[in-house]
């Protein structure tokens, strides 16, 4: 699966198909964004200027920007920013894959930066490559939370719906290129301040 296949399976999928809370209720789905907003906000700083990559229709994105962060809300699938629009039209959004952050940004580096439910859809290749870009929008010192998983038996996705796990090996080698230091945390994504790479 290459990171288009992704996106473009995604930005295809039908609402309902997206998360599975939304076959139980839109509000239960929509209290799941604010429950997972309420623990980002244990590793965020209060008012950080926050980056959500992949944010979807806004379930995680419009909570954080309730709770007074400076939201920028990255998806490549228009339809997607579409929808969260709709929903909240103050917070900013940006259509554009891992390569086009840098674009919007410019020198400007995020505070903090999060991705939940993207990285596991994707090759080793396009997880890393997404990653660092992540790491290169966060300024030094920055928290980045990663839906990067370990696990004894490491497995690459083989299809969109797929999740791709990293032996602990694997994810501290990559840490080390990349600059991201883990942080001790409760929380089921991976959290990382970005440090200086290895050179």
């Amino acid at each position: 699966m290459t990171a288009d296949d992704v996106i473009r399976a995604w930005d295809k999928a039908d609402p309902t198909a997206i998360h599975p809370l939304r076959n139980v209720s839109e509000d239960a789905y929509w209290e799941s964004g604010k429950a997972q907003a309420d623990m980002l906000a244990t590793v965020i700083p209060d008012g950080a200027k926050v980056l959500d990559f992949g944010c979807g229709d806004g379930r995680v994105a419009i909570p954080m920007a309730g709770l007074g962060y400076e939201v920028t809300a990255v998806d490549a699938s228009q339809n997607m920013l579409d929808r969260l629009a709709e929903r909240d039209p103050d917070i900013t959004t940006v259509q554009a894959d891992a390569d086009g952050i840098a674009g919007h940004l410019g020198r400007r580096r995020m505070d903090a930066v999060y991705t939940l439910a993207v990285l596991i859809h994707h090759s080793y290749q396009d997880c890393l490559h997404i990653i660092s870009k992540l790491r290169a929008a966060t300024k030094l010192g920055g928290i980045l939370v990663l839906d990067w998983p370990v696990s004894d038996t490491p497995t690459e996705a083989d299809s969109w719906i797929g999740v791709t796990t990293w032996s602990a090996g694997q994810q501290a080698e990559a840490c080390a290129q990349i600059g991201l230091e883990p942080v001790d945390s409760d929380l089921p994504w991976g959290v990382y301040r970005a440090v200086k790479a290895a050179s």
